[in-house]
């Protein structure tokens, strides 16, 4: 930040010494602000963890916050590890900030475990409420608020969308996480209307060898896809791709970038949004407010992503009317 320099040129004799007002505090430069920023799964230099990033500094920006100017962002990436979660919370309350952002379960978990006192706002949190982090999502009671990033009823938008574009599939299995209580219930949910659509749904593990000889398995008998409910750090976006495609599987995903990877469709809440909205969030926390008294928000702005090669190269056709509510194709 430049420092300004008064340089007062006086010429001529002087009769009496020139007295300068002292400056009132409104007067004064304010104070640089401090933000935490901890991303729970993503690396540094992920395409993904970069356009969230961007949005929340946009957001800051829109609001009159400038890094560099009057607020400083110091940033964290927890790459799913609860330990480095942990260890990176704690470092980011020890540099004293006025709130921190927490991406995702992790850094959220990990920010409460350190601090109870500390505002924090948090974006692509699922579940807050099951979960402990708050008390209700209008009320949220604690120092922490902020965007969720699914809701169970999302994941029935996933098969529904898989028998829209391969009508004659039959059978999906779901690709998710038994050890964590909202893929269960999105599971439950996904479970529940399958016999409306007329479906079979088959669930396996997040670990690379479950995934592998699950979908294998699964494969070996016709008229089947595949749903994917969440990204696992165990086994990277580019290896279920190529399962589906070794299999010829039509598969459904909660994230573009499965699809900017080579999957064929996703659908799911923008992921950069919840970042830009929690800029705001963080301005209101920064002239005063509380978190207690800010409600958690769900997602509101959802995207359908379709690739057309993939969609060509398994023999689909995709119905006009999936391609019209489509927010990107890529062809």
């Amino acid at each position: 930040m430049r420092r300004r320099e008064f340089i007062a040129g006086i010429g001529g004799t002087v009769a009496a010494p020139v007295l300068w007002p002292v400056p009132t505090q409104a007067q004064q430069a304010a104070r640089m602000r401090r933000v935490g920023l901890m991303l729970s799964g993503l690396p540094a230099d992920d395409r993904e963890a970069q356009a969230r990033i961007t949005a929340f500094v946009q957001g800051l920006q829109e609001r009159g916050w400038t890094d560099g100017r009057n607020v400083r962002i110091d940033y964290r990436f927890g790459l799913c590890d609860p330990d480095r979660q942990r260890k990176y919370a704690t470092e980011l309350v020890m540099l004293a900030p006025d709130v921190v952002l927490a991406g995702g379960n992790g850094a959220l978990a990990a920010f409460q475990q350190v601090t109870s006192t500390l505002p924090i706002v948090f974006a692509h949190v699922v579940d807050p409420v099951g979960l402990g982090y708050v008390a209700t999502l209008a009320r949220p009671g604690g120092n922490a608020t902020g965007f969720m990033q699914v809701e169970f009823s999302l994941s029935v938008k996933w098969l529904e969308l898989l028998k829209q574009i391969a009508p004659g599939v039959t059978r999906a299995v779901v690709v998710r996480n038994p050890g964590t209580a909202y893929e269960v219930s999105q599971f439950a949910a996904i479970q529940a209307v399958a016999p409306s659509l007329r479906m079979e749904v088959t669930p396996v593990g997040r670990e690379a060898d479950e995934i592998e000889r699950g979908v294998t398995v699964f494969a070996r008998e016709p008229k089947g896809g595949l749903i994917v409910t969440g990204q696992f750090p165990q086994i990277q976006p580019d290896h279920i791709i190529a399962l589906a495609a070794r299999h010829r599987l039509p598969a459904v995903y909660p994230f573009r970038g499965f699809v900017t990877a080579g999957g064929l469709i996703s659908f799911g809440n923008d992921q950069a949004e919840p970042y830009r909205l929690a800029a705001g969030y963080v301005d209101r926390i920064l002239k005063g407010e509380k978190p207690a008294d800010l409600p958690v928000q769900a997602p509101t702005k959802f995207e359908t992503i379709i690739n057309l090669k993939t969609a060509k190269a398994l023999g689909i056709d995709v119905p006009p009317d999936v391609l019209v509510r489509a927010g990107e194709v890529i062809e």
